[in-house]
């Protein structure tokens, strides 16, 4: 089995409250897709993300802890594409065309902002572009062979790529708030992982390079806004019939999702976290990979013995104080 020779951290214990504001995938699968993925990666590149686990690992989470401080950051994590079936381009009074909301939105950044301008699309997210940005500055860091911005890009890039992976992330309905059903966001990427994340079967098999990244990033957004649907009608179905004394417990002193309600709801997705979960393990890794291979395949023996630059641990020191001391996230509360 793939977990018995692979070195898992202690699990982050991450309770969260239902009604309350959640981390994106939660801290704890972030953390372990990130972990995972490395082990995705062929003899040349593990390595060094090997001996650099630990750091890939924690650092999975910054992007969420700058959305505490930093107001461009939110943006980054979603998409509401469904939104795009209903705007109108620029200079036009037309709503979008096309019977899928794909249909209306340019692929491509420069094209996008010349349809509905760049306002327009930071105000309902702009993960897909954002990572097609990051996986060139990973390929320009393998290109300078700057161990520094090769290991904090791709513990970033693997955040933005596992929010893709995400259902709630491509709709304005994130968290449930248009259907009365508040607290699903976290629900579904942190609940039911932190539960039942020992019993899933995580191998996933060597990363694989790919040939278009854009198309690749849009496919991940597709396959999440297909799912999204049963996300929510599965849990509305299931809390019709469900007693409402037994829907939530108190664990650890917060208010969650009791353990039968999770179970059942897992049930009835049937493997859908964890099918999301292994495919971002996959891509967090190919697109590591691939970002490898297109800056030239250079040797990373060579940053073997090259430490985390104090500067580096400064900022984000920094933006682990600004995290604490905050208050409220930029961007989709979920």
């Amino acid at each position: 089995m793939f977990r018995k020779f692979i070195f898992f951290l202690l699990p982050f214990a991450f309770c969260l409250l239902p009604c309350a504001p959640a981390f994106t995938w939660g801290f704890f699968a972030h953390k372990k897709i990130n972990q995972l993925a490395v082990f995705t990666l062929p003899p040349e590149m593990i390595g060094f993300y090997k001996k650099n686990i630990e750091y890939i690992t924690k650092h999975a989470t910054d992007p969420d802890r700058r959305r505490y401080s930093d107001p461009e950051e939110g943006a980054r994590h979603y998409i509401d594409i469904d939104h795009y079936a209903r705007l109108p381009s620029i200079g036009s009074n037309k709503v979008g065309q096309g019977k899928h909301p794909f249909d209306s939105i340019p692929k491509h950044w420069k094209d996008a902002v010349k349809k509905y301008s760049e306002d327009s699309l930071n105000a309902y997210g702009i993960v897909p572009w954002y990572m097609e940005k990051m996986v060139h500055r990973l390929t320009e860091a393998f290109k300078e062979e700057n161990a520094d911005k090769v290991l904090y890009v791709s513990a970033n890039l693997g955040h933005y790529i596992e929010d893709a992976h995400v259902p709630l992330h491509t709709t304005e309905n994130y968290n449930g708030q248009l259907t009365n059903q508040h607290g699903i966001h976290s629900f579904w990427e942190s609940r039911l992982p932190e539960l039942f994340f020992d019993k899933w079967e995580l191998f996933t098999g060597r990363a694989r390079y790919i040939e278009k990244i854009n198309d690749k990033i849009w496919k991940i957004l597709k396959d999440s806004y297909s799912e999204k649907d049963s996300v929510l009608n599965f849990e509305a179905r299931l809390n019709k019939k469900w007693d409402p004394d037994k829907k939530y417990t108190i664990e650890k002193g917060k208010k969650v999702y009791s353990e039968e309600y999770s179970a059942a709801y897992n049930e009835m997705l049937n493997g859908m976290v964890e099918r999301r979960m292994r495919d971002a393990i996959l891509d967090v890794g190919s697109f590591w990979y691939t970002a490898w291979v297109n800056a030239g395949q250079p040797d990373l023996n060579r940053l073997m013995n090259k430490q985390v630059a104090d500067s580096l641990k400064l900022v984000q020191e920094e933006t682990e104080q600004k995290w604490k001391n905050a208050k409220a996230p930029k961007g989709h509360e979920e």
